[in-house]
């Protein structure tokens, strides 16, 4: 089988769930906690050599001062979680923004835990204008790729997103530029190993030419 040497994950629908279980509309996102780690224990037993969340953006911070205060929380206890694991552990976003958390700022700078191993990049307070805000007068790839403030986050091979969304929301636009997308129905915290299984069969059997 051939394997994506890098994953996005897009993990959509919190919201919708938490409403379709009877629960406040910022209840849904502590219950993606969970899945996030089952996502990256299954890339790493498939040997994916990194893996990148889609936390939050600078865009969800128009959202009601609840949900905001809520999906902040998730991104903090997410990415703790990871950082009992043996990751290469980097945190990308905005930190001139006060909505960046404080608690995260010792992984702005990617940090080997435990032994390292897969490298796993967690976007928060992520914005895609911000990204590539110093791209002015770049013409090639290296000095593209070198300017951009997520320039430590490899090429996206498969992005995987929840929710039944098809659509990137500004997630990595130039890493994601020949990235293969596959969408699934359910919404995130509905996880199943199941939905990363057939994820990855679907990208084996996928033409990949990168414009070729």
């Amino acid at each position: 089988m051939r394997i994506p040497r890098h994953i996005g994950l897009i993990p959509d629908g919190n919201r919708r769930w938490a409403q379709s279980k009877g629960f406040e509309k910022q209840d849904g996102y502590k219950y993606g906690l969970n899945p996030g780690l089952q996502a990256l224990k299954l890339a790493q037993e498939y040997g994916i050599n990194e893996i990148t969340y889609y936390g939050f953006t600078t865009d969800n911070c128009k959202r009601p001062k609840n949900q905001i205060e809520a999906f902040v929380k998730s991104c903090i206890d997410a990415v703790n979680l990871i950082a009992e694991e043996n990751v290469s552990l980097l945190v990308i976003g905005n930190t001139n923004s006060s909505i960046f958390p404080r608690d995260l700022l010792k992984y702005t700078e990617r940090t080997n835990i435990g032994s390292g191993g897969i490298r796993v990049n967690f976007l928060v307070n992520y914005g895609w204008d911000w990204d590539i805000s110093n791209l002015a007068g770049s013409s090639n790839r290296k000095n593209i790729m070198d300017s951009l403030h997520s320039k430590d986050i490899s090429r996206i091979d498969l992005i995987l997103r929840w929710g039944g969304r098809k659509r990137l929301s500004g997630f990595l636009p130039i890493q994601s530029v020949y990235s293969d997308i596959y969408t699934i129905d359910e919404m995130w915290p509905d996880f199943k190993p199941k939905q990363f299984h057939d994820a990855m069969k679907w990208y084996d059997i996928q033409d990949v030419t990168l414009g070729g």
